[in-house]
């Protein structure tokens, strides 16, 4: 039986959504419920029973973003985008790509745009030990996932922003961690997920890294963000992710973890593989 992360991330009916295009480019997934009120805006949106497109006089990044920034905000104020960030994201396909547009992060779900986000596995192996994990519990104040457990260190990926620049950030802000710790950081895999939330769509690309920390460290959380932190053994951890006390996300990095050091077996993971690869849509 597949895990309820490995479940939930492919937990998407693209029947129930409608494409979201910029500039003849899926950028996104919009659910059909949500079209209607798009369509108080016939100037900035092509709505038909097949797609929604932004309309092709919006022609140039600041056009483009400028427009949807402009829905986006009465979106807000109507209480159908929650959570608002201040963080701008790209309208970006590839992480390398050049952006289309710029968005409030809060509406990257309404809109089911691609997102990136970096996890990071604090892991404490002490000599005579079982190896350990450092897991945090959300603040119940968080936007997304409140009072769950997750890793260490996540955070997604702000425009302007590198990867490893966004750890080395999060890291401080999560954890309390030193730019020289947070350094020494080893990428792990990449993973996919594409799933249905309250709040829109989340189509994300995470990049996973793993970081050995000192017996001694102990994260301090700076930003509020982090009600707690627990050092956890890996049987523990293994059943928080079976009972599904972990975010989707922060499951899906730990058991990258643990399968890349062979601390769990591939069978009890049914349906990760597929989790490395782009979502078939």
């Amino acid at each position: 039986m597949s895990l309820p992360a490995i479940v939930a991330a492919r937990r998407f009916d693209a029947s129930a959504h409608l494409p979201f295009y910029i500039d003849r480019e899926r950028v996104g997934w919009i659910r059909r419920t949500d079209a209607p009120a798009l369509r108080a805006w016939p100037d900035v949106f092509h709505i038909d029973q097949t797609s929604i497109r932004l309309a092709d006089t919006f022609s140039n990044l600041n056009a483009r973003s400028a427009a949807l920034g402009a829905v986006i905000g009465m979106l807000a104020a109507d209480g159908r985008i929650a959570g608002w960030r201040n963080e701008t994201y790209a309208i970006r396909n590839a992480f390398d790509a050049e952006p289309l547009a710029f968005i409030e992060r809060a509406a990257s779900r309404f809109f089911g745009t691609m997102t990136y986000a970096v996890h990071l596995n604090g892991i404490v192996e002490e000599p005579g030990r079982a190896p350990q994990l450092w897991i945090a519990r959300r603040s119940e104040t968080k936007a997304t996932d409140p009072g769950m457990l997750d890793n260490v260190v996540a955070g997604g990926v702000g425009w302007g922003m590198g990867i490893e620049e966004t750890l080395v950030k999060e890291c401080w802000e999560e954890a309390g961690m030193q730019r020289e710790l947070a350094a020494k950081a080893v990428r792990g895999r990449e993973f996919h997920v594409l799933q249905s939330l309250p709040e829109g769509t989340q189509a994300e690309l995470i990049f996973v890294f793993d970081l050995s920390l000192p017996v001694d460290f102990a994260p301090r959380n700076q930003d509020g963000e982090v009600g707690e932190h627990r050092l956890a053994r890996i049987d523990e951890v293994a059943r928080w992710i079976e009972e599904g006390a972990m975010t989707v996300d922060a499951s899906l990095a730990t058991l990258d973890c643990l399968l890349r050091r062979k601390w769990i077996d591939e069978e009890a993971c049914e349906g990760m593989p597929a989790i490395y690869l782009p979502p078939a849509v």
